[in-house]
């Protein structure tokens, strides 16, 4: 008779959770706990909640990975802004990327992590239209600055500087409007100069400067000079 009464409850409490989930309010928007699986599939795809159709609290996303549902991501929802905060993961767990978004647009400060480490690698934000703006920071595994450059509506320009693991400087270059536009320099592993110059628009132009441990061996001229249209003709 015990064992009845246990299968009967067990039966009637599965009815009623599949009864609480993915259902719809009188205006036939999503609303309560909703869960959905991979089509044909057990595995689920994802989970969460919605008030009257509005996503609220968190959802988790998973990856269908031999028949196993593995998170790859989080989407917390906020009560007061429309701004999600997201967080990417890899199958083993280990944290890609966070930030927030409106949608499928990035927005603000993300960052982004080396391979199975907490240590940030990359640092960049993005305007109010999903393009990168200001300044993008790109960090080694020990944590030291590697690289620095700046985006105006997710273009590169200005001034951008590389560095060695040591911190050494060794590379400034300008750019503008997504092209080399401008002086640069190069140095060595010790930080002397090894080359300078200046670019347009993408190409080395002008008087070149090249360097051995600091002292200057040569100079080449990279200007372009334009073709005569008179030339060879009668």
């Amino acid at each position: 008779m015990n064992k009845l009464l246990i299968i009967v409850l067990a039966l009637v409490s599965s009815i009623t959770f599949a009864q609480d989930i993915n259902q719809n309010d009188a205006d036939g928007n999503r609303h309560g706990k909703w869960s959905k699986n991979f089509e044909g599939t057990k595995v689920l795809r994802y989970e969460g909640a919605f008030n009257h159709g509005s996503e609220i609290g968190t959802f988790k996303f998973y990856k269908n990975i031999d028949g196993q549902s593995v998170l790859t991501a989080t989407r917390t929802f906020s009560e007061t802004s429309d701004l999600a905060e997201v967080k990417f993961f890899s199958s083993t767990k280990n944290l890609i990327s966070e930030g927030k978004m409106r949608g499928k647009t990035y927005i603000g400060k993300w960052l982004y992590y080396h391979n199975k480490s907490k240590v940030v690698m990359t640092e960049e934000f993005y305007d109010n239209k999903g393009k990168l703006e200001g300044l993008k920071k790109t960090f080694y595994l020990s944590g030291q600055l590697a690289q620095q450059e700046n985006y105006s509506s997710g273009i590169v320009d200005g001034e951008s500087r590389w560095f060695s693991e040591s911190g050494i400087l060794i590379k400034v270059f300008h750019y503008q409007n997504g092209e080399l536009h401008g002086q640069a320099k190069i140095y060595d592993t010790k930080g002397r100069i090894e080359q300078e110059g200046v670019y347009q628009k993408d190409r080395r132009h002008g008087i070149w400067k090249f360097y051995t441990a600091g002292k200057l061996i040569k100079e080449q001229d990279f200007t372009r000079r334009s073709k005569n249209p008179y030339k060879n003709k009668n």
